[in-house]
Order: C-alpha cells, then structure tokens, then sequence
C-alpha cells in the first residue's frame, strides 16, 4: 500500500476543496466484511487530476458525476481521477471492507465472556481508508453525514448524536467541519450510562460483561469529565464545539484513548474489574482531561500536516495534567508525570531516534514516517517545554494567546508558525526565538551546580550547563532539622528558601550559608537532567525520605535515575537508596514509579546475570516491609503497589503459591482476577505452576482479561513445546489479536530461562522483519516494543540487530523501535561496564 506523502498532499490540498461526506455502512454482512457505501462532494479550483484513497476487500462499482468508471483502476490503496475540470463533483464508491483485529480500521472483538461482539473505529492516521473512500489528509476538512446497519439488538454511536429510525438502522447528526481521521463509529450491544451537563449529554459506554465495574465509577467518570468541561470553558473562550460527548471504553485498542470528536474512544482497561490505586485512578482523570483538550487543540483546530503532531498531543498532555490538578480531586498530578511520563520523554530525547518536538517539514516526508513520531517527545517533552513557557510567559498570556489561536483557526487547520503569531501576539516577549530554542532543536541539557566560598561563610552558586536552552528554574536550598518527636535530625529537611533563577547566569547567585541539599529545578518546572554538588548528594543518600514535598523527591529520584543510565551512578545504589527511602515514602505515584525502574531495568537490565539474585532479594525485602508497614489497613494503595511489586521479583514460588492457594495475602488484600494472573505469571516463569493449573484459572476466568492472563502464563512456562508454540503463534501464524499477541511476547522472554531461549535471539531478527511486513504497523509496533528479547544485554543481541537494521529492510514502524531498543541495550551494556 502507498503511504501519502507532504508533496502529494500540498499539492491535493491546492487543488481541491471536500464539502461532504455522506457514509452508508452495512454492519450485518458477516463476520470478516462489511459494505461501505460513500458519497463525497468535492469542488476542483482548477482542471486538474487527482486520486481518493480506499483499501477494500472488494471494490464494487465507482461512479464520477453520474459515469462509471472501472473498478480495476484501483492501484494499491489509491482511485485515480483523471481529467476532471473546474468545479463541483460527485464521486460514489461502493465497497466491502475488511474487519481488523489489530485495532486498526474497524475493529471487531467478540468477547469470550459472552459472545457478543463489539465494533469500534481507529482512523489515526491514516486509516479511515479501510472505512471509507477519503481524500484522506487532515487539511481537507469536511461536514460527515453517516448512516449504519446494524443487528436489531446493537447501540451505533457516532461523532454527532445518533438515532435509531428502526430495523437496525441509525443515523448520526451531522458533524461540523472535522478531518477524516477523526471520523468515529461504535456498534454492539454497549452498555451505556448516560446524563446531562449544561445542556450537552454526557454518555460512557462499555461491553455488557464489564457493565457492574463501569456502574460503579460512573460517578467518578462523569464528575471528573464535568469538573474538567467547565474548567476549559474558564480558560477557553471558544464554546466547546460538538454536539455530544460521548466516552467508549473498547477492547484491544491500541492507545490509550483517541479524541474522536464527541466520541472518545478509550482502552477498556480504564473500566477496572480489580483493584487498583489511587494513582491508578488519577492516570483516568488525567487522560480524560487530555482528551477533552484536544476537543479544542487538535479537533476544532488541526495541524496541516503531520509533522505538527506536537501542536496535538504536547498542548493536551499538558492541558491534562495542569486541568487534573486544578479541577480535580488529584491535585498532585504533576508528581506522577515528573517520576512517570518524564522519563519517557528523557529516554526517546538521548536515542539516535530523537527529534525535535517540532520537526521541520522535509523530516517528515509522508504518513510512515509521521507515525514515528507519536513518541515521548511529542508527548512528554512538548508538555514539559509548554509547562516552561507557561512558567516564562505567564498563565494569562499564554492563554491570551491559545485564545487568538482558536478564534483565528476555528474549524481549520493552522501550524507552528500560526500557533507562535498567535502566542506573540499576547506578550512582549521574543516567542519566536523561544520556539527556536525549545521546539526546534533536539537534546536533554544537564545542570550542575558549582557551590563556592565568599566572605564570611556564605556561598554563591554558578549552574555549569551543558546544552544551550534558556531555563527558568527554582533552585530549592534545603536545611536539617529535628522533625518533630524525632530522635534523628539526619533524614529530615525543611526547605530555607526557593530561589528562582534564569539560565545561563549573568552573575553568581548568593545563597547565604551552605544549605544541606542544593537542588537545581525544584518544582520540576524545565526539562533538563539535574546534578548535585558532593555535599547535596550526601545529604540525598542519607535524607531524601526527609524532603517535605512529593514533587521536590520526584526531581531527586529522577536524578538518580539519570546518573544510573548515564553510567554515574551504580545501579546497586540506586537500590540501596530504594531501599533506605521507599519505606518512609507516602506517595504512591513516587513509589510506583521508582519499584518499576528498580525491577525493569535496574535487575532485569543494568546488573549482570550473576548480580540479579542479590538485587531481586533486595527488592523483596524493600517489598516486605511496605507489606508490613500497611497491615493496619490506611493505605491500601500503598500495600497494593507492594503486593504487585513482590509477586513480580519473587525469586521463590513459595510465599506466593501460598497466597494463590488462600485466594488472599494475609492481612489482605484478596486477590482479584488481575493478582491471580500476576501469580500465576510469575509461577510459570519459576517452573512452578502447569498446563492445568492455567487451564483451572481461565475457567475461573474466562474473559478477555483471563485468556490475555492464559496466554501469558502459557508463554513463560520454561518448556521447549511451550516457547516452541508461543513463538509460532506470533510469528509463524497470523490470527493472534494485537492483545493476544502482545501477552504471548510478555510471557515469552525472561531472564530466568536465558538457556532455554538463546536459540530464539538471533531468529527474532529475521521472523520480526517478515512479520511486520505482512500485518503491518500496529503489530510491527508490539513485536518491536514486547517481543524484543529486551533481557538479552551483550555483545551478541546487538551485533544481530544491527544486521538486521543494515541489511533486512524492516517497514519502518518496525526499524523505529529496533533501533531505540538497541541504543536501550548499548546504554545497559554501558552501565553494565561502568
């Protein structure tokens, strides 16, 4: 199939204007197809020749302005139309679409629990072909008439507010003007709860069989959803502009949500069926708000081309932490993305892969390359570069200048250079040179302090920089004290003053006397790598548990963590420090985000084979005692994250066998579903549990979750005929769902049974390759990002990918995540050697 370059876009954009879609699909045609009928009109500015896109399963007939043309002049996924002349036209297309079960196109998903099946639609970015006929590019916008067929029983959503007119047939209002990969449909028999705020209903929408868990937070849904609503329409002047708002949770989608104008489409994981944590639950709230920004940002104005992709996704990654935090009850949002999402975006920034977060058009030559970049820079990065503009430029200009954006661009498109006309116009300062220096250029910039001797025992300090960004940070100076009822004054520390200050320096700033800890971007205000003097890391070491504000110890573990990949810090005394601090932690989104570094890649990566015994002990103890210190019952949150974190260092099958076996830990929690399938996970990874075992569970549980939990625990057993199966599934045979496959590439690789899977490292390379090539992205995407033998750190690993990239041609979804997940395995072998 062609993939859609700029050139060719600019040029279609120049040529043609799209008035209106009117799409007639039939869902009641069977279970691989169903019928596409789609009526497009068009105006052309000048006689000229062009091409629509469509990927059918059978092209049935095509008619220009009344006259057939031949079917068979379909090339690929492109209809040429030659020879049209100025003025109005009419292309009808009728076609049989295929059903994806790759979560791309129109998704089709029965559920296991009770057979019934669910369809949903994923267009982005270039997907609405597998639909509909489209000029499909984002700058020809156009109003969306839709009508769908579906069985009698079945609820259709759409973008607009939809009516069932009898018989199976529905129709949607029609929509304002919108891009084509934003076009939405759902069909099943949803379950759906419904209400109504300032006069626009408010719909959630799930399979049957997790209706009881989203009745149960459909409180919380809709009071986050509506919190967030009126929030943006404080900061936004522009109204929201649809007719509904509409949130489905589906299964196996791809990402985390996509914002489908008045029809959110969200993963169904975010229905909870176990237990989870309060942090859990913020992660919700925050990619509500997320996707409710781009409502405004992205839906009512959308970026020209796809090397704008930023304009998109870092304006509503930020808007959704900074709205969650000041509309909602989770007002510490910002800690999780300092520990959690940061760290994405420092990790995509110091690959070979890096961009910048505005890439200049030429690297973004058509929609394959585009799709690369729906990364940590995009998202992360951008987010952290707009919280440092707010920061520099003031909350009420840059709001001014959001404002100017959405009246100048409403129901268009605009780019960088609109979006920055826009931000200038608001404030005196030089945004264009901002823009420059944040947005075009690529790189972390790393900040570390020079504390030095004056008169009379005070101090100034000089940040020496590496990079050339201009910063705006708080500089935190940080004092011992005697907590109260505390016999030790060593672990607790009281912030003497926070100090903001410009980078570069034009002059040494005084400090007064020496603090215990000096730390570079307190508040976590700019995106940079922060370094401490030897004085302040003492003090880190021995009283970073002390520090009274979450977000102050966010920017200190983070620290941590950089120095460990960056080869300055052992990655045995990162445990250490997890060990000494994680026990006295109250924040559940800190505790979360260190016990995952220290498991994934501190022991699972960064120590050698022969230390990971120590450090999976170590982590077992640091567990038990956050197990200990919760048996009273205040923090069940905190114990979970424990509980999780245990059952997956468990070098022992014992203690956890044990709590399978009760169906509970003692002194709680029970175990839910999700823990059960953890167990098990692990017990199969130790040789400790069986086929039958497995078998007894997914009959406890046989829902999409459960055969997800099956699939997994079959994989990890450490038997020949079970890796031998597991990998013929993903590689050999082509009829495993992105979810399915996706659990069989978690439980196939683990560094307990390196033996075992040695053969299956240089094969990788080659099956990865061939199989990207035939389902295509969004799976090449998973066998990149799961099925990538990630424990194997040596020489070996890294010699065969780097074959594979020089000489295999992999498409490039898949050439994307090889390559960072080798510059991955360099960095560990690095810190390995260090």
């Amino acid at each position: 199939m062609s993939v859609l370059t700029r050139d060719e876009a600019q040029t279609r954009a120049k040529l043609l204007d799209v008035h209106r879609y009117t799409i007639d699909l039939d869902l009641t045609t069977g279970d691989d197809t169903f019928d596409s009928r789609t009526v497009i009109r068009f105006t052309l500015r000048t006689d000229g020749d062009t091409f629509v896109e469509l990927k059918p399963a059978q092209l049935r007939s095509v008619a220009l302005d009344g006259q057939p043309l031949d079917p068979e002049a379909l090339d690929g996924d492109r209809l040429p139309l030659k020879n049209l002349t100025a003025g109005e036209h009419e292309l009808r297309i009728d076609a049989s679409m295929r059903y994806s079960r790759t979560g791309e196109g129109m998704h089709r998903f029965t559920d296991p629990t009770d057979d019934e099946t669910y369809l949903y639609t994923q267009l982005c970015m270039d997907d609405a072909p597998r639909v509909f006929a489209a000029f499909d590019q984002p700058d020809l916008k156009a109003v969306f008439e839709l009508t769908v067929k579906a069985p009698e029983n079945w609820t259709v959503l759409a973008n607009g507010i939809t009516e069932h007119l009898g018989d199976g047939h529905w129709q949607a209002a029609p929509t304002p003007q919108i891009s084509t990969y934003l076009v939405a449909v759902a069909a099943g028999p949803y379950h759906s709860v419904t209400t109504e705020h300032r006069g626009l209903p408010f719909g959630l929408h799930c399979r049957r069989s997790l209706a009881p868990y989203l009745d149960a937070d459909a409180d919380e849904l809709f009071e986050v959803t509506k919190q967030c609503y009126d929030r943006y329409h404080e900061k936004f002047e522009e109204p929201y502009p649809f007719d509904s708002y509409d949130q489905a949770f589906v299964p196996e989608f791809n990402a985390g949500a996509m914002e489908n104008p008045g029809l959110v489409t969200f993963r169904d994981e975010f229905v909870y069926r176990s237990a989870v944590t309060d942090t859990e639950r913020q992660t919700r709230a925050m990619v509500i708000a997320h996707e409710m920004a781009h409502m405004w940002f992205g839906d009512l104005v959308t970026l020209r081309w796809w090397d704008d992709i930023w304009l998109n996704e870092s304006f509503a990654e930020y808007m959704g932490y900074q709205t969650c935090a000041e509309a909602t009850r989770f007002a510490d949002t910002w800690t999780d993305f300092g520990v959690a999402r940061k760290a994405w975006g420092y990790e995509a920034d110091q690959r070979p892969s890096t961009h910048p977060v505005a890439p200049d058009p030429e690297v973004v030559p058509d929609t394959a390359s585009a799709m690369l970049n729906f990364d940590g820079i995009s998202y992360a990065k951008g987010a952290s570069a707009l919280r440092q503009l707010v920061a520099w430029l003031g909350e009420k200009d840059f709001l001014a200048g959001i404002n100017t954006h959405f009246a100048r661009h409403k129901f268009a498109n605009a780019t960088l250079a609109d979006f920055i006309d826009s931000l200038a116009s608001s404030t005196e300062r030089d945004v264009h040179a901002w823009a420059e220096t944040w947005l075009r250029t690529t790189g972390v910039d790393t900040l570390k302090p020079q504390v030095t001797p004056g008169d009379e025992g005070t101090y100034t300090l000089q940040v020496e920089q590496t990079g050339s960004r201009p910063h705006r940070i708080a500089v935190g100076l940080y004092d011992r004290t005697l907590a109260e009822g505390a016999a030790d004054t060593g672990r607790h520390l009281v912030l003497r003053e926070r100090l903001d200050l410009d980078i570069p320096q034009t002059a040494p700033q005084p400090i007064g006397k020496r603090p215990a800890l000096l730390l570079l971007n307190d508040g976590d205000l700019s995106y940079a790598k922060v370094r401490f003097d030897a004085d302040s890391f003492d003090t880190v070491r021995a009283a970073l548990s002390g520090l009274p504000d979450p977000l102050t110890r966010a920017v200190v573990w983070n620290a941590l963590r950089d120095a460990v990949r960056d080869g300055e810090l052992a990655p045995t005394a990162y445990l250490e420090a997890a060990r000494t601090h994680l026990p006295h932690e109250t924040d559940l989104a800190l505790v979360q985000g260190v016990l995952a570094f220290a498991s994934v890649q501190v022991a699972g990566r960064y120590v050698t084979p022969e230390e990971r015994p120590a450090a999976l002990a170590t982590l077992t103890s640091l567990c038990r005692d956050l197990i200990r210190r919760t048996e009273d019952g205040d923090n069940p949150g905190l114990r979970l994250i424990a509980v999780r974190h245990f059952i997956d260092v468990a070098a022992h099958p014992d203690t956890i066998a044990a709590w399978l076996a009760d169906g509970t830990v003692p002194g709680g929690p029970e175990l839910d579903p999700e823990l059960r399938w953890r167990v098990l996970a692990r017990l199969a990874v130790l040789d400790a549990t069986d086929e039958t075992a497995i078998g007894a569970e997914l009959d406890r549980d046989p829902s999409a979750t459960g055969q997800e939990g099956a699939t997994r625990c079959r994989a990890a057993l450490p038997d020949a005929d079970a890796k031998r199966t597991a990998w013929e599934a993903m590689f050999a045979h082509d009829d495993l769902s992105n979810y399915l496959f996706t659990a069989t590439a978690q439980g196939f690789w683990q560094p307990e049974q390196a033996e075992l899977l040695q053969e299956y490292v240089p094969r990788y390379f080659e099956d990865a390759v061939a199989l990207a090539a035939r389902r295509g992205p969004a799976i090449a995407d998973a066998a990149g990002r799961y099925a990538f033998p990630a424990y194997a750190v040596d020489a070996d690993t890294l010699g065969h990918g780097e074959r594979c990239l020089r000489n295999a041609e992999p498409i490039p979804a898949l050439r994307r995540k090889l390559a960072d997940q080798l510059d991955d395995l360099a960095r560990a072998l690095r810190v390995r050697e260090s």
